[in-house]
């Protein structure tokens, strides 16, 4: 008991964290600002990369980027063309030509050629000539390496873009450089970069500057990336216009598929295309940018990337030609389709994010007391970090995972030592409150700060069905189900925040299963030591609840009674207003609708239309068919009428097999042709009942409010009104049997003149 109270002391000061308590937040800040300088001297830089790549390998998936295509030059297709491992200048300007038949909107020529090829040099030098939309690369000199020359040709034109790749110490690219300006010369702009402007060149988009002087395009800010920012350490981010590089999600054809649609060399020069294969090739090509390069294994121009696998020795690596592609996508799909670029916070925010883990896995440490619980809760703690690290990143925010994770574990590791320390000082008793509670009726339990029971009166263990020694220094999870158990320790943690008395009703299951309802009086007492318990009164109140509980199942059962009378009303209008059989409405519902489209239509001057359908034959089959085939027959009519007008349209049934349709606010009448065209076309297709195919038509007549409609002054007149409505059926219904004395299968408009000479037709 005495270890219990002195443990309850303890936890009363760490609990001041909340209130500016000096030592947890000397922890909390310590632990922080040593990661944060470790952080500053590059010791978490290669951690980091390394978690960014995770991130980025567990991205969605994304589409294919459509606007790009890949000419992909592998080992077979060099072997085929006897080439060697490079294609001759002929051969090149064979390619390109062919490629310029499809008309891309753009072509990258990811191959060197700052020399010779033979044959075929002055070939391609022609083709470089007359080809507008074509950008080739260069090599910039560097540190690392010797440039490699451009075309002459291009580079007169300014149809080049340098290829150099930025690469991290770790021998990764996660970097896109956009641009650089070599000492005492000109801006040199990427491959990509050109290729991306090339495309947008239709669209009167070009590279601007935004007040911020960084590069901006169609409103869209791309931040360069400076040499502190993320997790890098002094990178070689001056060297260039620099982006992070946010490469699509599919790209590795053994996990997730091509980033982009690729077509071979061979298969580009086909001698004889089918017209299939040559309608792909257009689809394919057409209008979009076209990346020429090797994805030869035996060549060098390989990369690794944030999603190649650190697995062994056989990392994934992506080709070159590819890895150019991923960076003129970023561009166009920033710019046209929104996709975010990768974005990081500052420094300040970082420092505060770091702080924040720092904080957590110290409070954390702190309201466990267990160490094993701790530890579980920590790492409960870093998979939320990582959670929240990936669920960021979903969105292009590249948030600080090591550090916070450190910060994490060592803040908590600090406080349990703490912790540690101070629990040898805290031996107090707790037998204070045992001659006090015993003297209660009701039952009363008495809990430290860990939710221990630490007195219990006879009333409470007798209430429980539990013998006192089992149940002191146990927890409600041992003795309750779950759900209960988890509300008590809710309550018990609300009385020790809040510090204010608090009284609820909950439920209470004694060891024999019997479960009460009882309303429990929470409260806290402090001793001069300063330990805080919660001490609980319980009263049953199971009777009373019952009495109450009736009662409301009584009003319920009422409430039940009234929304089946409301059900039932709205059965029987439903009833009342629809046919039995199609479920369409009826002609009473159908005058409804119909007075409705006449009133909106004279509100908002719209042409109103009334289509009078009469089925063709149909007194023949009912004949011959029997009358259950004939009612088959009205409601799969119904059903083609429902699905092949708007959902603004009504269709209804006026009785036998006629049936009307109201089509409200139509521009004109050929639009009404249109409908009329498509419900014929629909009811001539074959119908099949038990195996038997049989046919049908339908002779339709069409008036037109309010060209055909009877005018009148008053609007509000009902009687009027409704000889509108009669007055629009009957020359509908006069319509309907010209077509059939015309031949049937058509439709007829309300003529005046054929008002005086429609006859019925027998057999319908």
């Amino acid at each position: 008991m005495a270890q219990i109270v002195q443990t309850s002391a303890y936890r009363k000061r760490l609990r001041k964290w909340f209130w500016g308590d000096r030592w947890l937040s000397k922890i909390a800040v310590g632990v922080a600002g040593l990661i944060i300088v470790m952080r500053g001297f590059g010791v978490f830089q290669l951690f980091e990369l390394t978690a960014y790549d995770h991130l980025f390998q567990r991205r969605f998936l994304e589409a294919q980027d459509n606007r790009i295509v890949l000419v992909s030059i592998d080992d077979n297709d060099l072997q085929q063309l006897g080439t060697g491992k490079i294609l001759s200048d002929q051969q090149l300007a064979e390619v390109l030509t062919q490629i310029k038949t499809y008309h891309p909107r753009a072509i990258g020529l990811d191959i060197y050629r700052d020399l010779p090829v033979t044959p075929g040099y002055e070939q391609l030098e022609g083709v470089f000539q007359s080809t507008p939309q074509l950008i080739g690369i260069e090599k910039l000199s560097d540190l690392d390496s010797v440039g490699v020359m451009p075309p002459p040709v291009l580079k007169a034109k300014q149809q080049v873009g340098f290829n150099n790749v930025m690469i991290d110490l770790d021998g990764l690219v996660r970097r896109n450089t956009l641009f650089i300006k070599p000492t005492n010369q000109s801006i040199q702009r990427s491959f990509a970069l050109n290729l991306a402007l090339k495309y947008l060149e239709p669209d009167h988009i070009t590279l601007k500057l935004s007040r911020s002087k960084h590069s901006q395009l169609n409103g869209v800010e791309f931040l360069p990336l400076n040499p502190n920012d993320g997790a890098y350490i002094n990178a070689d981010a001056l060297r260039g216009y620099q982006i992070l590089a946010n490469l699509r999600s599919s790209l590795l054809s053994n996990h997730h598929g091509y980033s982009f649609e690729r077509v071979s060399l061979l298969e580009l020069l086909e001698p004889d295309l089918s017209p299939q294969n040559q309608e792909r090739m257009t689809k394919l090509l057409g209008d979009r940018i076209v990346l020429i390069g090797t994805t030869a294994q035996s060549s060098s121009d390989f990369f690794l990337t944030s999603y190649s696998s650190r697995g062994g020795g056989n990392a994934e690596r992506m080709s070159g030609v590819e890895l150019q592609g991923q960076f003129v996508s970023q561009i166009l799909s920033a710019v046209l389709d929104g996709r975010s670029l990768i974005r990081f916070w500052s420094d300040p925010l970082e420092w505060l994010w770091i702080l924040g883990w720092s904080w957590v896995g110290a409070v954390l440490s702190w309201r466990i007391c267990a160490p094993q619980k701790a530890a579980a809760g920590v790492l409960l703690a870093g998979t939320v970090l990582f959670g929240l690290c990936s669920l960021a990143f979903q969105w292009s925010w590249w948030l600080p995972m090591v550090p916070p994770l450190v910060a994490l574990v060592s803040a908590a590791a600090a406080v349990t030592a703490y912790f540690s320390h101070l629990r040898e000082e805290l031996k107090k008793s707790k037998e204070f409150f045992g001659s006090i509670i015993n003297t209660i009726p009701d039952p009363v339990y008495v809990k430290d700060q860990r939710h221990h029971w630490v007195v219990l009166n006879d009333a409470y263990c007798s209430f429980i069905g539990h013998p006192r020694e089992r149940l002191i220094n146990q927890i409600d999870h041992d003795f309750f189900p779950p759900q209960q158990a988890a509300h008590f320790w809710q309550q018990d943690e609300l009385t020790f925040d809040s510090r204010i008395e608090q009284e609820c009703e909950e439920e209470f299951t004694n060891a024999q299963g019997k479960t009460y309802l009882v309303a429990t009086k929470r409260s806290l007492h402090q001793d001069p030591a300063g330990n805080l318990f919660l001490v609980g009164v319980i009263r049953d109140i199971t009777q009373r609840k019952q009495m109450e509980e009736a009662l409301r199942s009584t009003a319920d059962e009422l409430v039940r009674s009234n929304a089946e009378l409301e059900k039932a009303k709205d059965l029987l209008s439903h009833i009342a207003h629809h046919d039995h059989l199609t479920n369409l409405p009826n002609r009473k519902r159908f005058h409804e609708q119909l007075q409705q489209c006449l009133d909106r239509a004279k509100e908002q001057g719209h042409l109103g239309a009334l289509l009078f359908l009469d089925l063709d034959g149909f007194k023949q089959i009912n004949d011959v068919h029997g009358h259950q085939v004939g009612d088959s027959l009205l409601k799969a009519v119904a059903q083609r009428l429902t699905n092949c007008l708007r959902s603004s349209d009504v269709i209804a049934r006026l009785g036998g097999d006629e049936f009307v349709a109201i089509l409200p606010s139509i521009p004109s009448a050929p639009d009404v042709c249109r409908v009329a065209e498509k419900i014929l076309l629909t009811l001539n297709q074959s119908f099949v009942f038990d195996g038997r195919a049989m046919s049908i038509s339908a002779s339709m007549g069409i008036s037109i409010y309010p060209n055909d409609s009877a005018t009148c002054e008053n609007s509000g007149d009902r009687g009027t009104r409704d000889g509108e409505i009669e007055n629009l059926l009957a020359q509908a219904d006069i319509a309907m049997y010209r077509a059939k004395n015309l031949g049937k299968n058509r439709y007829e408009f309300f003529q005046p003149s054929i008002a005086t000479t429609a006859t019925d037709v027998s057999g319908d």
